[in-house]
């Protein structure tokens, strides 16, 4: 399967880091610890283990509101980065509920203490929940959200590019550390921020963190054509993934961007084992530990009928599905994708249920080692993804038998690096370093001084 000789398309993976699995009932299965959830330890386990494997990122989801457990993502990613060498770290921030100054600090902080492996996902809040617990009137709705996101980006870029590439010049002989006429304010002056600059740290490593969107709403799309390098997204068939990687990749043009420029990596719940049958055992046993009463209202919510009514191998009722919007809560494009892949798949409920339960709304694949080899390579080949955003159903186990059985048969079939390419986190992705986007302004500012 796949392209021949050396022009074989590299297959691109993060994982999803959380306490014990992101299957529904992983936290009840024994190999789970369901009380890993506030455990440096664990998640350091989890950075060790993806390193050995290569992969590109961990990535970290947050948000504002809700009985989570989630550590806070700086924290934790920022004592991970001690601990680790290559792999990249992507952090979740929303733009609605922070201030540019605040996010471009932070971000520079953690890419100079990982030596260029931070990454920002870049959200727009999540629900009215999260605006109470800032003091806010109201959450905005999805446009304005998103007009916010995009200048906070913009406020972001310009305070990394505050500082030229050789302001810090630590001189003994002239007692200068920082060259002053290399560091600037930026007076940006916009619709919802007025920031006057300069940051008080020095431009990232890598001239910005990777920039990384996770909506999968018109909205969503428009600002990762315009301003995300990597997104993450969900599409539970090839279709639907072939479609949305499509659309969006055919948006960069306008914004002076190539296809190139923007890699698309979908969520993968992968259930592996050495055969079919003990991965679908492992499944069937995860399956029985989560309450099926508790997911049908759950998912009832998408509809404008209760679930629990009908029988559990009857079609699911998409002609029932509530519109598309309408839904309170929860992230806004999800909605639309698992309704969309129930249709295309003809599920039956019980078969949309298994899907709500290892996934979160990505797509879920069970099968051996190659089943799953050939699942990733043929959404790779055949213009589904550039890579994958990985959401083992367990902790550790599952990252493990990813490792060390999956890994290794991409790498024999050449889709994936046998070594770290580069030591920042662009240089793994394939990414170029972005200049200073003030670089021409600054040095007409010098001579005109």
């Amino acid at each position: 399967m796949g392209q021949s000789g050396q022009t074989k398309k590299q297959v691109h993976l993060n994982v999803f880091i959380r306490g014990a699995g992101h299957h529904a009932g992983a936290w009840k299965h024994p190999l789970a610890n369901p009380k890993s959830d506030l455990e440096l330890e664990h998640y350091a386990e989890l950075a060790r283990i993806a390193e050995r494997g290569l992969l590109d990122s961990l990535f970290m989801a947050d948000n504002y509101s809700g009985l989570g457990r989630r550590l806070e993502p700086f924290t934790l990613l920022s004592a991970l980065a001690a601990l680790t060498k290559h792999i990249g770290f992507i952090a979740t921030v929303s733009t609605t509920y922070n201030d540019p100054f605040h996010v471009a600090r932070k971000f520079a902080s953690l890419d100079h203490i990982s030596k260029g492996r931070a990454a920002w996902n870049i959200v727009t809040g999540h629900s009215q929940a999260d605006a109470d617990n800032f003091g806010k009137p109201g959450h905005p709705e999805l446009t304005k959200r998103y007009d916010i996101g995009d200048e906070f980006v913009e406020v972001t870029k310009q305070l990394w590019d505050s500082w030229e590439e050789d302001a810090l010049v630590y001189d003994r002989e002239t007692d200068t550390t920082i060259d002053s006429g290399k560091v600037h304010e930026i007076n940006f002056k916009g619709s919802y921020y007025s920031v006057k600059g300069p940051l008080n740290i020095p431009r990232p490593p890598q001239g910005y963190p990777v920039l990384v969107q996770a909506g999968s709403s018109e909205s969503g799309k428009e600002l990762a054509a315009k301003t995300a390098e990597v997104i993450f997204t969900a599409q539970q068939t090839l279709g639907a993934a072939q479609e949305f990687y499509t659309d969006v990749k055919s948006r960069l043009a306008k914004y002076g961007r190539t296809p190139d420029q923007l890699l698309i990596m979908p969520g993968l719940g992968p259930i592996v084992a050495d055969t079919e049958a003990e991965a679908k055992d492992l499944e069937d046993e995860l399956n029985s530990l989560v309450d099926t009463k508790k997911s049908l209202k759950r998912l009832s919510n998408y509809f404008d009928v209760d679930l629990s009514e009908y029988p559990l191998d009857a079609p699911v009722p998409v002609d029932r599905a509530k519109p598309y919007g309408t839904v309170k809560g929860g992230i806004t494009s999800r909605h639309e994708v698992v309704i969309d892949a129930a249709i295309r798949d003809n599920m039956t409920i019980r078969q949309f249920l298994s899907r709500s339960y290892g996934g979160h709304g990505h797509v879920t694949f069970t099968g051996s080692v190659i089943q799953v080899a050939d699942f990733i390579e043929k959404w790779l080949n055949e213009g589904g993804a550039d890579g994958f955003n990985l959401l083992p159903a367990i902790y550790p186990s599952g990252l493990e038998t990813f490792v060390d059985k999956v890994i290794p048969e991409l790498q024999n079939r050449g889709i994936f690096r046998t070594a770290y390419e580069g030591s920042t986190l662009r240089e793994n992705l394939g990414l170029a370093r972005p200049e200073n986007g003030h670089k021409q302004v600054w040095a007409l500012r010098r001579e005109a001084n």
